[in-house]
């Protein structure tokens, strides 16, 4: 199987280790992977900003870059969760009305394809410690996914998985959420965060590093040792 891959803006900006990972964990599975290196963005920033103008510009040079009838597979549960839930606001009866519906039916967020699409659930990963895991809100409420990454979690050697309290609670980040609202961008860090320590985990891990990223602001401003971990960086863990 050949699959297409779609790296989001903060992973290929901040995190590209988390796409190699992904790439590495496809191919040992036997995916064939492609990578379009004109790809940029699915225009969810702009979305959340009200910027729908610039959002569907984005949006069309997404789905023209995408045509095919390949499964995407991308790390990132909220630009899966943007692709498949709001692109009907903008291009529904559009020009591109086909075409994006092909996409929809394509897209698939990282452990949503590995345990549902290709039913592989244990790749072989080790990771001594202890973890617990943040749903985010984008893979939880708009796809519904929350035993596919404990699944496969819980196949990883060594690896303690321990819920924490509220794990389906918003980590505070929400996009420019957390500029617009800081106060209570960071009260929402700090309580999940506490919830974190009260299971004695040494690791969080999520589906979506935006997430992940506004925790590790808040981790490292209060030198909490806690690591912050994308799931696919787990299950690339401890093997070569």
């Amino acid at each position: 199987m050949i699959v297409d891959i779609f790296i989001p803006c903060f992973i290929d900006q901040i995190y590209p280790d988390t796409g190699f990972n992904m790439v590495k964990i496809l191919e040992k599975v036997g995916c064939g992977v492609n990578y379009n290196p004109e790809q940029t963005c699915c225009g969810q920033p702009a979305f959340n900003a009200g910027y729908w103008d610039d959002c569907k510009s984005v949006g069309e040079k997404f789905i023209r870059e995408f045509q095919n009838d390949r499964y995407i597979v991308c790390p990132s549960a909220s630009c899966v969760g943007m692709i498949k839930n709001y692109y009907p606001d903008m291009f529904h009866n559009s020009v591109l009305h086909n075409e994006y519906k092909q996409i929809q039916k394509n897209i698939f967020e990282f452990s949503d394809f590995m345990v549902n699409v290709l039913k592989i659930t244990d790749l072989g990963a080790k990771l001594d410690g202890i973890a617990t895991y943040h749903d985010s809100c984008s893979g939880l409420r708009e796809q519904g996914m929350k035993k596919e990454p404990r699944i496969l979690l819980e196949k990883v050697r060594g690896l303690e998985l321990r819920e924490m309290k509220e794990s389906d609670t918003c980590c505070g980040f929400g996009g420019s959420f957390a500029v617009k609202a800081e106060p209570i961008s960071v009260s929402m860090a700090e309580q999940k965060i506490q919830n974190v320590m009260d299971t004695n985990a040494q690791y969080l891990i999520s589906s979506d590093v935006s997430c992940l990223m506004h925790l590790q602001s808040y981790t490292k401003l209060k030198n909490n040792p806690i690591k912050m971990m994308h799931l696919c960086d787990v299950l690339a863990s401890g093997w070569d």
